[in-house]
């Protein structure tokens, strides 16, 4: 499908704006890398030699110990497994991540205690926090769930507006009326206390996955309304149109005007808005985890590596690697923002130029 001359040019104006394009290439670039964790940053072995057999436990079941000859049948620490293989000079051999520690793993060694500074020597670039966890296994995961939760959370929270803000714009009368009333009161409630309130009624034996739908459920249900209001007036505007009552008169229904005319001419509104939500969520969920209303503990997360990290100041790497993380990424969504508004300026580019 071919993209028409004004969608050309503001994606032409999009990359020509340096910051904002690099900083969308980074960002792509930093989720794949997340997406794919395992292979990089992981406490399982990615390819294990084992007496002729070869294994490759990073996205397979769990393979006990007595399997590669140990004495347990819990599942296999590869890095001392890595170790015994070694000594041994038996022809077997493990192959370790770039970083040989999940989000969950403790190094826990005699006569070391934790939290530990960054260290190359056991592959600790950004050090340990007070359980012995590597800091950087928790940031790589952490970032996996920041940036799926807030990606979700944005597509979500868009999809409701949408629906919301064109039928109020589409129909106006009554319906307009009520919405405008509904959007006024639902703005004004207070979004993290509701959030936290929500979350503190719900069972300590719900799930890990049913906890974070039903947070994401309660950020997006309140989160809406502003968008919703930025399309109802577009919708307004575009509704009174030349060309959807030429489509009008022409026989199109109501949902192949919304859709197929009106929707298409609103999209800039939506693109704005794409990265600052984005952002928004990245910096809720972290406020949430940060007070112990996001996601369930263990759960990798920003915002509870900042409060382990206030909550031992000497351990001042925990909270430079949370707190560099987010401004990193929030800096990133940012500039990509700021792009996307400038291309999609309609001083710059106007249908009617």
């Amino acid at each position: 499908m071919s993209l028409n001359p004004l969608t050309r040019k503001r994606l032409q104006r999009f990359r020509s704006i340096k910051r904002g394009y690099w900083s969308l290439i980074l960002l792509a670039l930093m989720l794949v890398l997340a997406l794919v964790a395992e292979l990089w940053v992981n406490g399982r072995a990615l390819i294990v030699r084992y007496e002729g057999k070869t294994y490759f436990p990073t996205y397979g079941a769990i393979i006990p110990g007595d399997t590669f000859g140990e004495e347990y049948k819990y599942e296999t620490n590869y890095r001392a497994l890595k170790d015994r293989f070694a000594k041994e000079d038996r022809g077997n051999w493990v192959l370790m991540p770039l970083v040989p520690w999940g989000p969950q793993d403790s190094d826990f060694r005699p006569g070391v205690s934790h939290p530990q500074p960054p260290s190359g020597e056991h592959t600790h670039w950004l050090g340990t926090d007070v359980t012995g966890r590597d800091v950087l296994s928790r940031m790589v995961y952490g970032f996996r769930n920041v940036i799926l939760f807030s990606l979700s959370y944005t597509l979500l929270t868009m999809f409701v507006a949408v629906v919301i803000g064109c039928l109020m714009g589409y129909l106006g009368g009554a319906v307009d009326l009520i919405g405008q009333r509904i959007v006024e009161i639902w703005a004004n409630i207070p979004f993290l206390y509701i959030v936290m309130i929500g979350i503190s009624l719900v069972p300590a034996d719900v799930g890990t996955a049913p906890r974070i739908l039903i947070l994401l459920f309660i950020m997006v249900i309140f989160a809406w309304t502003t968008k919703a209001w930025f399309l109802r007036t577009a919708t307004l505007k575009e509704k009174a149109r030349d060309y959807v009552a030429s489509a009008r008169l022409a026989g199109a229904g109501p949902l192949r005007l919304i859709f197929r005319h009106i929707l298409p001419n609103t999209i800039s509104t939506l693109i704005t808005f794409l990265p600052f939500t984005v952002a928004a969520g990245i910096t809720a969920l972290t406020a949430l985890d940060f007070l112990n209303f996001g996601l369930p503990r263990p759960t990798p997360s920003w915002g509870e590596m900042l409060h382990v990290g206030l909550d031992n100041k000497d351990a001042q790497w925990i909270v430079l690697s949370a707190f560099g993380g987010l401004v990193s990424v929030l800096l990133l969504v940012t500039f990509v923002g700021e792009a996307v508004r400038e291309a999609y300026d309609p001083r710059k580019f106007t249908t009617y130029r």
